[in-house]
């Protein structure tokens, strides 16, 4: 089958005036605010549409830290009424900049940061909504570029993993859509790592994710370069965040893939098959009265904070308070699964997740469907519900709590590390019945 290519972009940039709060890390004190309407650099929604003959499929990315279930709910039912395709057909996922704009929901703007005047967040989150739908709409009218499509992958080595855990990701998978005179029409990368190179700031950017697009495209102007962030839960870049370091470590990744695109890899081929499936990953809750009860007990506990942590862990406490009073917290959290596969000799996997995704999974998922050669692995796809952790972020791997485990040792029958700061009241379930079981038996139907 013949393949064709449209692309489209938008600048999503928040003014001062529009949205001045910013989202990661974070805060005790209100929120953290841009300094300035001029960023580092601008913030894009970017979007590629594959035409396989008369059937579309499209990919967004874009320059935020994590698109919340709200919002991608709405966005999909949107896209989804533009042209002839199914869910599966459509791919959103952020870059999970930590200096991009506050949304709603996710991070939740009150726990997370204490945001209470949300006017602008909402106002700038429904913009940023119609801003998407709009941009599929123009990739879907876009002059249309016939292409075949190639893969290769290279490596970089600028994160590693900040628990200790033994998986360091180092792929940098590439996905050429090329020209029939052998140039790149588009190129889509990937790789794991927090985009948090920069560090805490107050000028919006998208961190080395964004500098490594820009790298590409000023190298090869008739090229549309996307970003599709990679397993990166557990990992971190390595030296002193600055500016400097975003830079130094967007040109590496941009300069290994401008390197590698320059000669076809690997060919692919039609048909483009996609699958998606929403998956309910199970909390660590027992919803009987007398359990519900020690929970509480135990969050208004937290709320004179006797071990000294941060605000938001208060905040948090407040709402769950309200949520087990209304009746109306969770008791596991959706996750959007998501596979693309193109044939080839292997076959090409595209496996995706909902949600910050550890490394482990990635090297657990390769290691079933020939390395990086036969699959690319990512989270942070469609909407950002939590940490995805696997077992060895709960006991007896790690018996002193752990941030991605979203458990901490002072209260370990409720949410804490990053539970509390995505607004959830307990943390996952471990052990065979677990995050990690059902994640695993999930995602493997969808690969077979």
């Amino acid at each position: 089958m013949a393949f064709r290519i449209g692309t489209a972009s938008a600048d999503i940039t928040p003014s001062l005036s529009t949205n001045p709060y910013m989202a990661g890390y974070g805060s005790t004190d209100g929120g953290r605010e841009a300094t300035s309407s001029s960023p580092f650099e601008p913030l894009y929604a970017r979007a590629i549409l594959i035409w396989e003959d008369a059937s579309p499929h499209i990919i967004i990315s874009l320059d935020v830290l994590a698109l919340p279930r709200s919002m991608h709910q709405r966005i999909r039912d949107r896209i989804l009424g533009l042209a002839g395709w199914s869910s599966s057909d459509i791919l959103i996922q952020a870059t999970h900049t930590h200096n991009g704009p506050a949304l709603i929901d996710t991070l939740h703007p009150f726990m997370a940061y204490g945001l209470a005047d949300l006017g602008l967040v909402r106002s700038y989150s429904a913009d940023l909504e119609d801003t998407i739908v709009n941009l599929a709409q123009e990739a879907l009218d876009a002059d249309e570029t016939s292409v075949t499509f190639d893969y290769k992958v290279s490596t970089q080595n600028f994160s590693a993993n900040r628990v200790g855990l033994p998986y360091t990701e180092t792929a940098v998978p590439i996905l050429v859509a090329r020209r029939g005179n052998g140039t790149p029409a588009a190129v889509i990368f990937s790789y794991g790592c927090h985009p948090i190179s920069a560090g805490l700031r107050t000028l919006f950017d998208g961190d080395f994710a964004a500098g490594a697009c820009n790298y590409i495209e000023n190298r090869n102007p008739d090229c549309f370069a996307m970003f599709i962030q990679g397993p990166a839960g557990d990992q971190d870049p390595g030296g002193v965040r600055s500016w400097e370091l975003r830079d130094q470590h967007g040109d590496a990744l941009g300069a290994t893939v401008n390197s590698n695109m320059q000669s076809a890899g690997r060919a692919l081929s039609g048909p483009l098959v996609t699958r998606y499936q929403e998956v309910q990953l199970p909390l660590d809750i027992t919803p009987t009265a007398a359990n519900l009860a020690a929970v509480r007990a135990a969050y208004v506990a937290r709320l004179g904070n006797p071990n000294g942590q941060p605000q938001w862990y208060q905040r948090h406490a407040q709402v769950m308070i309200g949520r087990i009073d209304s009746n109306s917290f969770e008791t596991a959290v959706p996750s959007p699964f998501q596979v693309w596969k193109f044939n080839g000799s292997p076959q090409l996997k595209i496996a995706m997740v909902g949600g910050e995704l550890v490394s482990g999974y990635a090297a657990y998922f390769r290691n079933r469907n020939g390395g990086t050669n036969g699959i690319i692995v990512g989270g942070y796809a469609n909407e950002s519900c939590c940490y995805i952790p696997s077992n060895e972020f709960f006991p007896p791997s790690m018996p002193l709590g752990s941030y991605e485990g979203g458990w901490e040792p002072d209260f370990p029958g409720i949410a804490g590390g990053s539970m509390t700061v995505y607004g959830h009241l307990a943390h996952f379930k471990a052990g065979t019945n677990g995050v990690e079981t059902t994640l695993i038996n999930a995602m493997n139907s969808l690969l077979a």
